[in-house]
């Protein structure tokens, strides 16, 4: 597990995969410890924003995909989005910003 830590939210704890994950698309490496900076928090937020949108669209044109009820194929569920599973990461980088303050990891 993974907690995120900044004086303006409450903690964000995650899986290492989740973090790791969205760490890499704002542009960050899951270290031992880290920060992203009150500095990079407005890039992090429009590069995480942007993936969520992506996801969103992508899910979108593969929800015709999926076989509910057809003769032959099993029912499956459909995996929960990158939205639902950032939301509390993107909440906290936003928060973070309005405050001018710091997230860290690690410590």
């Amino acid at each position: 597990m993974i907690t995120f830590k900044t004086s303006a939210a409450p903690d964000v704890m995650m899986l290492e995969n989740l973090a790791e994950y969205l760490l890499g698309i704002i542009g960050k490496h899951l270290g031992e410890r880290g920060v992203i900076t009150h500095d990079e928090l407005p890039a992090a937020i429009k590069k995480l924003e942007q993936a969520v949108v992506v996801d969103k669209k992508e899910r979108e044109e593969h929800d015709g995909h999926f076989h509910e009820g057809e003769e032959g194929h099993e029912p499956h569920e459909i995996p929960i989005g990158l939205a639902q599973r950032a939301y509390p990461f993107l909440d906290m980088l936003r928060l973070a910003q309005k405050a001018n303050t710091d997230i860290l990891w690690g410590v």
